[in-house]
């Protein structure tokens, strides 16, 4: 679209739900929020540490200084390309440094960040970047044989407000580097670019990892952000000068927070990883002295399994926070063996209250029966009908903090997950304890309703994830002729496994005898989103394919 200039006019920008006053009021009251920004911290951090490393990769690595007058630069490109403040800036780029440029540029420059994952392809992309209102979108060029550049293309011509897709380790004058230089080559290298942003305002949007349908833009704030960051890494002791490791994406809110802001809350020093091996990771902990990670279970897994190959105890190593799927107790056990100092434990929280807790790493015992201490969050157990539970009941997990988001992109769907008191329904299932430790034991929706009985997907798993021949499982609703629902299990084996020999390992473990799975599928991978999420939803819809293709008549 253009204007009588010739140049494209400008769609209007997104414009962001109110945020009830009520929900707010209590974190207000008590000061519980940050009154700076990552971009106030930066500076200030470019100034007492210029030289310290704030980001490595396999590029090498990048100073507090370095970082702030990268992205002083490229906030001043932005801005010269027409972005103004409010605007949206996507981008769908693998653990690279530019990412962290990107994030305080975009920030300095008061504009709102949307990543994105790089597994999403064109449909979803449009829908993310179409909510969004997106104004500009940073890919690479190409990257794991993929090309993000022409997908890019294809989308732009369907969203008439993105006006620019920029690249990233790309050529030319729309390439992230050479914005940098033109912002580098103003006068004053680019620092007038920076604008005045309330901690209140939305700083970021993301859209959900869809397990169970269409994606949902979830919406914070600097302070909420800055909340979780602040108080999680207080609580697992990191230090100024010490390093994370970070091999979940960036652009999913684990990454995004553990690893492109927590060097500017807490004044570590991110290691990022572009793809994830176990092997490689030995060598970063040992070469960077990193002293934890937060990310998915099956990583845990393997490090400790690479560890024990290589005879490394890593003493470095203090903390591996997992989480994003089912973890059974008997994997932190094993992993804790591993590692001479590392306490690994369990978490819990989303995209929408990022960790509700933060683990138990002082407490072995705990770290494996539970998903850890409930810290910073008022949390309720509440039955079917919204009745509060007392400890020890099992019922569907809300929560209520200052690091929850600040709602959705849809204000209907906002008004469907918040209730009247502020607390977020995490559709999660879960018992709370007398010492305020949470255990998950399943999605409200995950439950199988066999002949009217509830069953706990989640049981049944950590139980088949004992046998020494399944390497990795998941437990779903399948379609029964008389019961309704039955309970069908998707293996990831090693080796050959009779599927008697699996029933028979359930049935020994003592649960009840309407929880052993009428039906095995083995399959060579479980579906994840990029969180370590199963796609529960793709699997309960193979097995109806299947029990739908068995139940036709024969032809003829």
């Amino acid at each position: 679209m253009m204007n009588d200039s010739g140049e494209s006019a400008r769609e209007p920008a997104r414009s962001w739900p109110a945020v009830p006053a009520a929900h707010q009021a209590p974190f207000v009251r008590e000061g519980l929020w940050p009154h700076q920004t990552i971009a106030d911290r930066a500076a200030d951090l470019a100034l007492s540490r210029p030289d310290d490393p704030c980001i490595v990769d396999d590029a090498g690595a990048l100073t507090f200084a370095a970082l702030w007058a990268d992205a002083q630069a490229l906030a001043a490109s932005l801005r010269a390309r027409g972005l103004v403040p409010g605007d949206v800036v996507a981008f769908q780029l693998p653990n690279w440094r530019e990412a962290a440029v990107l994030n305080l540029a975009c920030v300095i420059a008061g504009l709102v960040v949307n990543p994105i994952v790089p597994i999403y392809r064109d449909a979803e992309m449009r829908v993310m970047l179409g909510d969004a209102v997106a104004r500009a979108l940073f890919v690479p060029t190409v990257f794991r044989k993929v090309d993000h550049a022409s997908m890019a293309a294809r989308v732009q011509a369907d969203l008439p407000a993105l006006a620019h897709v920029f690249t990233v380790r790309g050529e030319g004058p729309d390439d992230l580097a050479s914005l940098v230089a033109a912002g580098r080559g103003l006068p004053d290298g680019g620092a007038s670019a920076r604008v005045a942003v309330d901690p209140m305002a939305v700083k970021m949007v993301l859209y959900t990892s869809g397990t169970t349908g269409r994606p949902k833009g979830v919406l914070h704030s600097h302070a909420t952000l800055g909340r979780v960051i602040g108080q999680s890494g207080a609580f697992w002791g990191l230090k100024p000068g010490e390093a994370v490791l970070m091999p979940s994406p960036v652009t999913h809110v684990s990454g995004f927070a553990n690893g492109l802001e927590m060097p500017l809350v807490m004044g570590t020093c991110t290691v990022l990883m572009e793809s994830w091996n176990a092997q490689e990771a030995l060598a970063l902990i040992a070469r960077h002295g990193v002293v934890g990670t937060v990310a998915a279970t099956p990583f845990l897994v393997e490090l400790a399994a690479a560890a024990r190959a290589a005879g490394e105890t890593l003493p470095t190593f203090r903390f591996f926070a997992c989480g994003g799927a089912a973890v059974a107790p008997e994997v932190i056990r094993e992993a804790r063996s591993a590692f001479a100092r590392c306490a690994p434990f369990r978490v819990f929280g989303s995209s929408e209250v990022p960790l509700v807790s933060f683990g138990w790493p002082d407490d072995p015992a705990r770290a494996a029966q539970t998903d850890g201490r409930i810290v910073d969050y008022a949390v309720r157990i509440v039955d079917d009908a919204g009745n509060d539970l007392p400890d020890g009941r099992e019922g569907e997990i809300l929560a209520r903090g200052p690091a929850m988001m600040i709602g959705y992109t849809d204000v209907a769907e906002t008004a469907k997950a918040i209730d009247a008191q502020g607390f977020f329904r995490t559709g999660d299932l879960g018992v709370r304890d007398a010492a305020g430790a949470i255990t998950v034991t399943g999605r409200k929706k995950d439950l199988i309703i066999r002949g009217g009985e509830n069953i706990s997907a989640t049981e049944i798993e950590q139980v088949l994830a004992m046998h020494p021949a399944v390497a990795d499982c998941a437990v779903v609703a399948m379609p029964h002729a008389r019961l309704g629902e039955g309970v069908c299990a998707f293996i990831v084996a090693r080796g050959a496994v009779a599927a008697a020999d699996l029933a028979a390992h359930v049935a020994a473990s003592g649960l009840a005898r309407q929880k052993i799975p009428e039906r095995f599928e083995t399959i060579p991978a479980l579906p994840r989103t990029a969180a370590g999420k199963v796609r529960k939803d793709q699997l309960r819809a193979q097995i109806a394919q299947i029990i739908a293709a068995e139940t036709l008549p024969a032809p003829g």
